[in-house]
């Protein structure tokens, strides 16, 4: 009876020794796996590392080369208030920005942005009720033409394409920076628009569509301003062009695809 006890005794001993083992390994592997997610979701960031930035045409290691990215000419300048655009769009393009711009929209109308890139065209019905100011700032800049001819700096699969910058280099604005707009946690999905910044209240003129999980998971930090009612074949073709990934290229683009023009449209 003495030897059996002792026996039971040490397979209780031996199977504690393997739950103990089991579950450090599956809280080991657990961690594992949550840190290699997390790596996957990058920022809509408007400030990135200069290699990326500059749209290289240099490698990484043996990835793929960035595409040569190339800024439109200047356009005009405005030193004092920014005076509101023609509705027509017949303002000239206007690339620098003493300030904010006045809201020169109306709040009770409906306002769509017709985005046309050298990879197809695409429409945004933006949302001027619950981002007024940041549907206002949209509207005034494509009616000075400040997007023609800026190519998207960054592009990264099943989360976002990246515009917006007069540089090119992903670090450039207007010349200005408003306030946040910010949507609840969920409110992203995929063809939303919204506001890529450097911290709290650094709009600029930078947008990104959102093109897959990574970018519908985002944390709420960015201003959603509207949504791709149309075309969005068109962003998932420039939503799946390879980019340099890795180090300080993450997300420049293999391919450049460049915003012709966006005209405003309201009704």
């Amino acid at each position: 009876a003495r030897q059996e006890a002792e026996a039971m005794a040490r397979r209780r001993r031996l199977t504690q020794i393997a739950v103990t083992v089991i579950v450090f390994v599956g809280g080991f592997l657990l961690i594992v796996w949550a840190t290699s997610k997390k790596s996957t979701t990058a920022k809509p960031s408007t400030t990135t590392s200069s290699a990326a930035s500059k749209g290289s045409s240099t490698t990484t290691g043996a990835g793929p080369k960035a595409a040569t990215l190339t800024p439109p000419a200047d356009g005009a300048s405005i030193t004092g208030d920014t005076p509101c655009p023609k509705a027509d769009g017949s303002s000239k393009r206007t690339s620098k920005f003493a300030k904010a711009p006045p809201m020169c929209i109306d709040v009770k109308k409906t306002y769509t942005a017709a985005i046309s890139t050298s990879k197809g065209d695409f429409a945004v019905t933006l949302d001027a009720v619950k981002a007024p100011k940041t549907t206002n700032n949209f509207v005034v800049l494509s009616r000075y033409h400040f997007y023609d001819g800026i190519p998207f700096h960054r592009i990264i699969a099943d989360f976002m394409i990246q515009g917006g910058d007069p540089t090119a280099t992903g670090s450039s604005g207007p010349g200005y920076a408003f306030a946040d707009e910010l949507p609840k946690q969920g409110d992203y999905q995929v063809g939303s628009i919204a506001m890529a910044n450097s911290g709290k209240d650094t709009n600029g003129s930078q947008f990104f569509v959102v093109t897959g999980r990574n970018g519908v998971q985002l944390s709420p930090n960015y201003s959603l301003f509207g949504t791709v009612t149309s075309g969005m074949d068109v962003v998932a073709a420039i939503g799946k062009i390879p980019s340099v990934a890795t180090g300080s290229n993450d997300g420049a683009p293999t391919e450049a695809v460049v915003v012709k023009s966006v005209a405003i449209l309201e009704s």
